[in-house]
């Protein structure tokens, strides 16, 4: 084709002023597109924004698709501005008014400081000045304390005669006054834990081991509770140890078998020594019966020997009164006497001689002896 200088919308001459051709540009910026939808303007678009934003802020249009505040931006009016403030209102009541639970308390903070304590019910801090903390005061919390229950050495403690018991036991505890409670420990189960520790391993220095494995426990939790209850009030800590429950003092796991053998051997020790005592008791007892008996019994012989002997003297005496007065009729019946006494428990048998020179063998009968056999024979 010869010399077709036109524009790219092809019309115009070589120097682009010619008015040879039918095809000219199009006017208005578009290019033409006869097959398809024409394309709107950027301005256009830009227009319909703006106006469907004032809209959206509460403004109204025009009908022409145009601002009617001469092109400027969205503008507030007085109800979206009161509907702020309300919202904004609501926000800080709802932020200021809390509630606490009849089991807790709170803690009112003015800009860090202690300010007031809640009590159960609706409560009321101005936040941000004032701020608040609700912590549980009845609620029972426990801290456990051995070497079973906190997978640690802190069970294990020296006895008072140089013995090892391993020693587990729970406390129990409440707050009294959150504000001691919050600002008086830096970390209150921490330091409940220390003390407990502490006041265990002080009884228990103090005590033998035998009494803490058997019969002194619930004196050890009584007077453990005092001790950690003393220690936390000298340290203002608004706890309260409700109690301490004391639940294992044996002896440590590597040395329980020996130390039962060893406990075995003393009960069988104290069995045997009691079975001696009951029989040393018994002989004893027996030997100083005995030995009361003899010394009665020596006691009687001895009074009766004296009672003898003092009568025979006082007989005798009498006697020797009588002797005196008639001493041929008295030296007499002493013969009499003293015959009768020794020929009294004999047989006696008389020789008489006969006229004729021969002897007669006549036995003598007593009369107590005849009336001893009349009274035989009639029985």
């Amino acid at each position: 084709m010869a010399g077709n200088t036109g524009g790219p919308w092809g019309g115009g001459g070589s120097n682009g002023s010619g008015g040879g051709g039918d095809d000219k540009r199009p006017s208005g910026g578009r290019r033409p597109n006869n097959d398809g939808p024409n394309i709107p303007e950027i301005d256009d678009l830009v227009n319909k924004g703006r106006e469907q934003l004032r809209v959206l802020m509460g403004g109204g249009g025009d009908g022409s698709g145009r601002s009617g505040g001469g092109g400027q931006g969205p503008q507030l009016n007085r109800g979206s501005v009161t509907i702020g403030i309300i919202a904004v209102i609501a926000l800080w009541l709802y932020a200021s008014f809390y509630t606490v639970r009849p089991e807790e308390r709170s803690v009112e903070l003015f800009l860090g400081e202690y300010f007031s304590t809640g009590e159960p019910g609706l409560n009321f801090a101005p936040w941000p000045v004032v701020t608040r903390e609700v912590i549980p005061v009845t609620t029972e919390r426990n801290i456990d304390i051995g070497t079973s229950r906190s997978g640690m050495d802190a069970g294990l403690m020296l006895t008072g005669d140089e013995n090892i018991v391993d020693i587990d036991f729970q406390v129990v505890w409440n707050i009294t006054d959150p504000q001691q409670y919050l600002f008086n420990l830096a970390n209150p189960p921490q330091t409940i834990e220390a003390v407990s520790e502490s006041a265990m391993r002080e009884i228990i220095s103090q005590s033998e081991l035998a009494p803490i494995l058997n019969r002194d426990r619930g004196a050890i939790a009584d007077r453990l509770s005092e001790l950690i209850q003393t220690t936390l009030d000298s340290y203002d800590s608004g706890v309260n140890i409700i109690r301490v429950n004391f639940d294992k003092a044996d002896p440590p796991e590597p040395v329980i078998a020996s130390f039962r053998a060893v406990q075995d051997a003393e009960q069988e020790r104290d069995r045997v020594q009691n079975v001696a005592d009951a029989y040393a008791n018994q002989v004893v007892a027996e030997a100083r019966g005995q030995a009361a008996q003899i010394l009665e019994e020596a006691e009687g012989y001895r009074a009766r020997v004296v009672n003898e002997a003092t009568g025979e003297a006082s007989r005798f005496s009498a006697v020797l009164t009588e002797y005196e007065k008639a001493p041929e009729v008295t030296r007499k019946r002493l013969y009499l006497e003293t015959m009768e006494n020794v020929l009294g428990g004999v047989d006696i048998i008389l020789l008489e001689e006969g006229e004729s020179g021969g002897q007669g063998v006549v036995p003598y009968l007593p009369l107590n002896e005849l009336r001893r056999s009349t009274t035989g024979g009639s029985n």
